[in-house]
Parts: C-alpha cells; sequence; structure tokens
C-alpha cells in the first residue's frame, strides 16, 4: 500500500504598501475571498455572487490583478477572463506600514472589514448548527484563554499555531465526512492603558 504523497504547502502573498491600499475596499476584499474559497471564476460569475455588475467587478479584479493579489488564468471561457486568486494566504506585519499613514489607515479599516465578516459567518453558524451533528457543534465553536506573553512569546506562538493549522489545510482531502471550515485566531493585549515604551 502506498503512502499518499504530502499536500503541497500553502502559498502566501505578503501585503506592500500599495497593495493594502487597493485591497481596502468592500467589494475588493471580498473578490479574494470568493476566489480563494470557490476558485477560478469569471467576473460575470463573480458578479453575481457579489451582487454587483460585471464591469464594476472586472474593474475592482484588474486593480487587484496590479498588485498581484489576483491573476488571470491561462485558460480563458470564450472571450470571457478566468480570475484566480494569486495565493492561499495573506500575510503583512503592521509595523510593515508604521511610516505611511495611508496604508495604516488602510489596515486599520480592512482588518475591522474582516472582523465584521466574521461576525456574519460566525453569526449565521450559530443560526444554522442545530442542524449539524453534535459531534460537528462540539469540534466547532470558539474559545478564549487569557495567557501572560512577552511580545516576542506572542509572535513565537502565532507562528506555531499558524504552521499547525497550515498542517490541516487539506488534511481531510478525499474523505466524504470532510468540510471547509474557517479557522481564525486572535490575540490582543487586555491591559491597554498600560503600553510598553517603544523600543
Amino acid at each position: 500500500m502506498t503512502t499518499p504523497a504530502a499536500p503541497p504547502p500553502l502559498s502566501s502573498v505578503r501585503l506592500t504598501a500599495e497593495a493594502i491600499k487597493v485591497l481596502a475596499h468592500p467589494l475588493r476584499s471580498r473578490l479574494v475571498g470568493a476566489l480563494r474559497r470557490e476558485g477560478p471564476s469569471t467576473a460575470t460569475a463573480l458578479a453575481k455572487t457579489m451582487g454587483t455588475n460585471s464591469g464594476a467587478t472586472s474593474y475592482h479584479l484588474r486593480k487587484l490583478a496590479e498588485v498581484g493579489l489576483v491573476t488571470e488564468v491561462g485558460d480563458r471561457q470564450g472571450r470571457r477572463r478566468l480570475w484566480a486568486a494569486s495565493a492561499d494566504l495573506t500575510r503583512y506585519d503592521v509595523s510593515d506600514f508604521a511610516d505611511d499613514e495611508d496604508a495604516d489607515t488602510a489596515l486599520g479599516w480592512l482588518e475591522r472589514d474582516w472582523l465584521q465578516h466574521f461576525h456574519e459567518k460566525f453569526g449565521a453558524w450559530l443560526d444554522a448548527r442545530h442542524r449539524w451533528p453534535g459531534s460537528w457543534q462540539d469540534a466547532a465553536g470558539m474559545s478564549d484563554r487569557m495567557i501572560v506573553v512577552t511580545d516576542v512569546q506572542l509572535r513565537e506562538l502565532q507562528q506555531r499555531v499558524s504552521a499547525l493549522v497550515d498542517s490541516y489545510a487539506t488534511v481531510g482531502q478525499g474523505n466524504p465526512e470532510a468540510k471547509r471550515v474557517a479557522y481564525y485566531h486572535v490575540a490582543y493585549p487586555l491591559d491597554l492603558d498600560k503600553a510598553p515604551r517603544r523600543r
């Protein structure tokens, strides 16, 4: 019996200041998310999903392509362009944008947009979970912990959690019982009035 090949590592794109300014738009962030979840698509199909028109969708896809967040894939469907996300994940450090006020503002907007998106999607799960088996209700959900760490230790923890989550990205592939799951991990200081001195 042969051992199945390990899944390919997840690809990632690092946000530049220019890219984050382009991405900080309600439709553009949703377009990237839709292409990552559902795979390559045309502007027409995406417009139908997003409830907008194909002309506006095409424009925003071209803007995203200019900064490397989406790409036109080789196969066209007739005269229609087929678009794909350029990577599985987006990576950035908040400090990357500390010297660019516009990029820093764009990041703040984008993170709050992601927070609102989480609120909507997790709320939809809470409304629907009674229709799922108890085992899924128990496995999904949320929890929180309070830990005492330095910034270096917190960064290490975030990296280790990310690596563990990445290792599960396609572990259920081929199993009819497996479902796609959104997995969030968030960390923030509790004592907001006690910020340490800047180094």
